[in-house]
């Protein structure tokens, strides 16, 4: 399963190209092309099968292998809040909203299979399916609660508006709560996972949708990982430092007087 560009042909076995990269697994399942036990047909032969183009799903299928990533030398602090908030919106949040209704699918399913093969599977779904409900609903809190708070919050201090400090007594400081409570329940359940999954390590004599389960998986942990740290350790930080020089800032009594 290393990720390494290969060139796709027409010939390639559709089990082959997802071995050679487990993404394209994804591209396969949106057009109902089997690549598991029954992927032994070639690229050309399933397309026809199925009545696809083939040439539109070797687009999608180098599309789905193609690796971005960000460089070590990035300084995530140099960034604006704004910009970390759109980061973290477009990004991670986007990225969470598509994939796990696919995993939550793709391991019901799974599941049920191979349940008597692998019992403690019971278990790993469970687990996910609570870390799903906990990673969509702190999402929405964010978007609906916190990060509207934080960029209203940084235009009044950008502004220095007299009403700012009330803004943050009234909303009782959401940012600082949200960066205590942190996250724990599922920072719990992605160990727990990990341990039930061996670190997302694939078992002996594994069929290849078990493969790609893992490794979607282990990149929802990853995923996770990142934006955690941006959150709390670029993010929250710095919200709460402008929080902490809003409430010492003595109000402009020359602003905003009433007539």
């Amino acid at each position: 399963m290393f990720l390494r560009e290969f060139e796709i042909q027409a010939q390639t076995p559709v089990r082959d190209i997802v071995k050679m990269d487990y993404r394209t697994a994804e591209v396969f399942r949106t057009h109902g092309i089997t690549y598991c036990c029954g992927g032994k047909w070639p690229l050309d032969i399933a397309c026809q099968a199925r009545g696809v183009d083939m040439e539109k799903v070797k687009e999608e299928l180098l599309a789905a292998s193609r690796t971005i990533s960000m460089k070590p030398q990035v300084n995530y602090n140099d960034w604006t809040v704004s910009f970390l908030i759109d980061y973290l919106v477009n990004l991670h949040h986007a990225y969470l909203r598509k994939e796990l209704p696919i995993l939550k699918e793709m391991l019901s399913a799974f599941v049920t299979e191979h349940i008597k093969k692998y019992p403690h599977l019971a278990e790993v779904q469970q687990l996910f399916n609570r870390l799903s409900h906990e990673l969509m609903t702190a999402a929405d809190r964010e978007e609906e609660l916190i990060f509207p708070y934080i960029k209203q919050l940084v235009h009044v201090h950008k502004h220095k508006e007299p009403y700012a400090p009330l803004l943050i007594k009234t909303l009782r400081k959401p940012v600082e709560d949200a960066l205590q409570k942190s996250d724990d329940l599922a920072l719990k359940l992605i160990h727990s996972l990990r341990e039930l999954t061996d670190k997302y390590s694939t078992p002996e004599n594994a069929c290849l949708t078990h493969t790609v389960l893992l490794a979607r998986l282990k990149d929802l942990d990853n995923d996770i990982a990142q934006h955690l740290f941006l959150e709390q350790k670029v993010l929250f930080p710095k919200v709460i430092g402008i929080e902490k020089e809003v409430m010492k800032s003595p109000p402009d009594v020359h602003s905003h007087t009433t007539n």
